[in-house]
């Protein structure tokens, strides 16, 4: 039988166990009012990779053996040079000319067409690329383009937009 003495403390240390096991985690929570709010009150966090620009290509080395001078940076190689020429009406009838002129012509797919951006997706020769009409000046502009809004590579880009501008522009 245990002996009161030793009763009271292992008593008085289980009456402690007992109010802090009670007491919650609070001691060890966050004291950050961010935490605190909704999910949806909080600021938006940004991963730092994200908030600004790639900056790979920026310091990219020209080829080895070749000079450069800001006359070579401006002009664009010959593969880069726009596909297309410059059509007399407001955009919209030059868009539906374009239009009667690409199903005239044999072999030309229109896949899609988008009056509002003023492209048709076009497949021809079994190149894929869009026919772009933009407002130019007092006319309208008639050019070639790939997905990623570049200059088309290729025969295919190149005949099409000559035999565009032979229907279009006189």
């Amino acid at each position: 039988m245990p002996r009161p003495a030793t009763v009271r403390p292992l008593a008085l240390v289980l009456a402690l166990l007992a109010v802090s096991a009670a007491s919650g985690c609070h001691w060890f929570g966050k004291k950050n009012e961010l935490y605190t709010q909704s999910s949806e009150s909080r600021p938006l966090e940004v991963p730092p990779d994200l908030d600004r620009p790639s900056a790979e290509r920026a310091m990219a080395l020209p080829p080895a053996g070749g000079s450069v001078s800001a006359s070579s940076l401006s002009a664009a190689p010959a593969s880069v040079a726009p596909l297309g020429f410059a059509a007399k009406g407001e955009r919209d009838a030059v868009f539906a000319r374009v239009g009667e002129a690409l199903a005239a012509t044999p072999g030309v797919n229109i896949a899609s067409r988008a009056a509002i951006l003023g492209t048709y997706d076009v497949d021809y020769m079994g190149a894929k690329f869009l026919v772009r009409v933009t407002k130019a000046g007092d006319g309208s502009y008639v050019s070639a383009v790939d997905a990623r809004g570049l200059p088309p590579s290729g025969e295919a880009p190149a005949k099409l937009i000559a035999a565009l501008k032979a229907a279009i522009a006189p």
